[in-house]
């Protein structure tokens, strides 16, 4: 039966579980009860150790001293021979483990002393023993393939912040807005230059140049010159210079602004807590920038010369003529009255420079631009210098200044492209160039709009 086959194999169970391994001579050889306990006889025992109870079904042990047996009739515990199994397999697993790492250390080692190897051989050792010595084609090759395989990127700064945001190109250097210029400056003159010049080199209306500077040049462009110091006003406008007895209304008024034109301009610098006293707390004297202030330019040019009024031109000077009345008649169509036809320093504004300068080279010879009879030949006494004026009988008339010679009289009839004069710098003029002025019933057009 299971039970005796165990009981026979030496295993003792309770409650289901093997608790205690019998010694062989403890259990018969054949299934029987032994009579004897190592010796002894089972009832000796049994009065000694206590009482064991065998039957199909339970085996029990009652003995208060069975710990008290012999050494060798009684086995270990079952637990104690598990967790002895355990203890004998833990150096295994430890020793496995660790010559896994000596062979991993072993293989590491051997790779960097064959990679120290070919590095040896490829790169000799300097005769003083120190670092390898790189051949110039290896560092050059090298320097290459890092300069392909390294590309830049631009720097940009993210937003830091959560959620949509602009991305700026970060600027390396801190940009200052300039300030705009709210004081006077002032400009020498150059050879070669014009009205028109300077007004373009600093952001100028021409006019402004003029009503800037009228003590120097009058409102007269052809009174510049070289050597001559201009006042150079930061924004178009006017300069008026104080004087006893002005109020802010007055001149606000004579140069069609604003008060307000004046006292806001910062340069200025006019005290507002004065405002409301005679003389708006300025001083005699002051200068005053007009920001947008105009005025009317005098008109220095010769007026419409013409046969039936031949007095007028002795207020240009010498070279006026007597009475014409008669001569040629021109067509009415011109032509240019140089070999150049290149417009150099000043063009056409009716507001400062109602004519054109057309490029020459002193003594290239002036031509008539239309049949007509010469009113004005000579000298002015106005920065023309030498001046020709042809009236062409129709109400036209042309004027050609700051000649060098001139090749007609007055009174003297001439066709169109006849020589009436050379290319010269005389009167207020900067350079060598042919002034020329076309005008209809005397309002002074611009040329190019006529010129063939």
């Amino acid at each position: 039966m299971e039970l005796r086959q165990r009981l026979e194999g030496g295993e003792v169970w309770r409650d289901g579980y093997p608790e205690v391994e019998l010694a062989p001579s403890l259990v018969g050889s054949s299934g029987s009860q032994p009579d004897t306990i190592g010796g002894a006889s089972l009832s000796e025992d049994m009065a000694s150790r206590g009482r064991v109870d065998v039957d199909d079904e339970h085996i029990s042990l009652t003995a208060s001293n069975i710990r008290e047996a012999e050494p060798e009739t009684i086995q270990p515990h079952m637990s104690e021979r598990h967790s002895s199994a355990r203890s004998n397999s833990t150096p295994g697993a430890i020793a496995i483990l660790v010559n896994l790492l000596a062979l991993a250390s072993v293989g590491t080692a051997v790779y960097l002393g064959w990679g120290r190897l070919r590095q040896a051989q490829a790169n000799p050792v300097a005769d003083d023993g120190g670092p390898p010595i790189l051949e110039r084609q290896d560092i050059d090759q090298t320097a290459a393939a890092i300069s392909q395989s390294v590309t830049l990127l631009p720097l940009t700064t993210q937003p830091s912040f959560a959620g949509e945001g602009i991305v700026r190109i970060a600027q390396m250097d801190t940009i200052i807005p300039q300030r705009p210029r709210v004081e006077v400056i002032t400009y020498t003159v150059q050879t070669g230059d014009s009205l028109f010049s300077i007004a373009e080199q600093f952001s100028l209306k021409p006019e402004t140049l003029l009503w800037g500077n009228y003590e120097v040049l009058e409102d007269n462009p052809h009174l510049l010159k070289p050597g001559q110091v201009l006042n150079i006003l930061p924004v178009d406008g006017t300069y008026y210079q104080w004087s006893e007895g002005d109020s802010l209304e007055r001149v606000a008024v004579f140069f069609g602004v604003d008060v307000q034109a004046i006292v806001a301009f910062p340069g200025n610098q006019i005290d507002l807590t004065n405002l409301n006293s005679s003389n708006a707390g300025i001083e005699p004297g002051t200068w005053l920038m007009v920001q947008g202030g105009k005025r009317a330019i005098k008109d220095w040019g010769p007026p419409a010369i013409s046969r039936s009024n031949p007095a007028s031109a002795r207020y240009y000077g010498s070279g006026h003529c007597g009475e014409i009345y008669e001569g040629a008649v021109g067509s009415g169509y011109f032509i240019w009255p140089t070999a150049e036809r290149t417009v150099s320093g000043y063009t056409y504004d009716p507001a400062v420079h109602p004519a054109i300068d057309i490029t020459g080279q002193i003594g290239n010879a002036v031509f008539s631009a239309d049949s007509g009879v010469v009113v004005y030949a000579g000298w002015s006494n106005f920065g023309y210098g030498y001046l020709v004026v042809i009236d062409h009988g129709n109400g036209w008339q042309t004027a050609y200044a700051h000649l060098s010679a001139v090749s007609v009289g007055c009174g003297q009839s001439v066709l169109r492209g006849s020589v009436i004069g050379a290319v010269g710098s005389t009167g207020n003029s900067t350079g060598a160039h042919l002034h020329f002025e076309l005008v209809y019933n005397g309002v002074k057009v611009n040329p190019l709009d006529y010129l063939q």
